[in-house]
């Protein structure tokens, strides 16, 4: 039976090329760390390490066993973490990353709350257009729109966001009221850019019926806000998330075309890396997120849900 303590002393002279350095990192004295190692070799019947006067230099047998521990360590050690976390109360700073639009929409409602509760978190909202890297930027979790890359993450989904096809009544009075869905190809719109900047077909759906209506955006914009303000100003026809324009249809500023059609909804997911995941201001944050992401609760209901035919 190989003692996991050994494994753990292992692993740090391994990384550290040093007896004398893993004894400071583990406050050890070197004669326990000189034993384990000493031990550990034996139990294996194989030598681990070549010393030498000036370094300690890994033998293929040591770097086959190092290879294989490394993540065995690392998931004892996430697991004691998560165990001793679990009385701890959510605390520190917790950096956040958001699209604009969905940060200010959304976690600008929410936050307060979630800082109510929880009065020794600070938060770090991070809002761009780009998707930042959560490990090289310390980013401790991320709110995600669209299908999740297989990027090594840990996601939870929330739900998803309804979108609707909208227009202007100034557009409209300028341009005409299109007939059917195929007419969409010959009205101006405004899109956000799809792979590589080319625009996307919209892929609409009635019922059983799904149909992808290829359209020429007059705008092609990065930023859901702004093609919900340059739709609501009469620049063109757009597909619109169900919490931003349903207050504007219901003030007469938009009109909803086709409403028996229904625009891919768009899935928001939140997501972190799996070491950080067990920090106790992440959970609470990922929990709040679900709670207040339940039907019935705010942004995901958007007004337009009950009223769509088909649904």
């Amino acid at each position: 039976m190989i003692d996991l303590n050994s494994l753990r002393v292992f692993e740090k002279v391994a990384a550290l090329r040093s007896f004398t350095a893993a004894a400071r990192a583990l406050a050890l004295p070197k004669s326990n760390v000189s034993r384990l190692i000493a031990k550990l070799e034996a139990d294996l019947g194989t030598r681990l390490f070549q010393r030498t006067t000036r370094d300690v230099v890994l033998t293929p047998t040591g770097e086959a066993l190092l290879e294989r521990c490394a993540e065995i360590i690392a998931n004892v050690s996430e697991a004691v973490d998560y165990v001793s976390s679990l009385g701890s109360e959510p605390q520190g700073v917790l950096r956040i990353s958001a699209g604009i639009g969905f940060g200010i929409n959304v976690l600008g409602e929410q936050l307060s709350e979630f800082l109510l509760r929880y009065p020794k978190v600070d938060i770090s909202l991070d809002l761009e257009t780009r998707q930042a890297d959560l490990v090289a930027e310390g980013i401790d979790v991320a709110v995600r729109l669209g299908p999740m890359p297989d990027s090594g993450m840990t996601a939870i989904k929330l739900g998803i966001i309804r979108r609707y096809i909208c227009a202007a009544p100034s557009y409209l009075a300028r341009r005409g009221t299109p007939k059917s869905i195929d007419a969409l190809a010959r009205h101006d719109t405004v899109e956000m850019p799809g792979h590589q900047g080319r625009a996307r077909p919209w892929s609409l759906s009635r019922r059983d019926e799904v149909r992808e209506v290829k359209t020429s955006p007059r705008v092609c914009v990065n930023e859901a806000l702004t093609v919900h303000r340059l739709v609501v100003n009469g620049v063109g026809i757009g597909l619109l998330s169900g919490y931003l324009c349903a207050p504007e249809i219901a003030a007469g500023r938009l009109v909803r075309l086709f409403p028996e059609w229904h625009p891919s909804p768009i899935g928001v997911s939140i997501i972190f890396p799996s070491r950080r995941e067990l920090a106790p201001a992440v959970r609470a944050f990922a929990d709040y997120m679900k709670e207040v992401s339940r039907p019935g609760q705010l942004w995901l209901d958007d007004p337009l849900v009950d009223h769509d035919p088909g649904q």
